[in-house]
């Protein structure tokens, strides 16, 4: 099942538009879009970030669902992609684009 939307969109947001995987809540399920780092998205270097996520597996195409979030500020999130469950910081899962 994939989540059209999320709480956090602003009316007349395009529903299908990208958004960060750090910012939706537990239950969405959609697919990666593509990895946006940025030195904002975490401690790594953007480079080194995006090269981690894509050996975790979210590349182009996978599918993702957020299982679980953490009690404090809803961080760290359990993410399961392609069958596998990983746990994240909110702010690297920002790097994720999701749809």
């Amino acid at each position: 099942m994939i989540t059209p939307a999320h709480p956090d969109r602003r009316p007349g947001q395009n529903p299908e538009a990208p958004c960060p995987l750090g910012s939706l809540h537990r239950g969405y399920s959609g697919h990666v879009h593509h990895i946006s780092a940025s030195h904002d998205t975490g401690a790594l270097p953007p480079e080194e970030l995006e090269r981690r996520l894509i050996e975790l597996g979210f590349v182009e195409g996978a599918r993702v669902r957020i299982l679980h979030e953490g009690l404090f500020g809803r961080d760290p999130i359990a993410v399961q992609v392609n069958g596998a469950t990983v746990a994240l910081r909110r702010r690297e899962a920002m790097a994720i684009l999701v749809s």
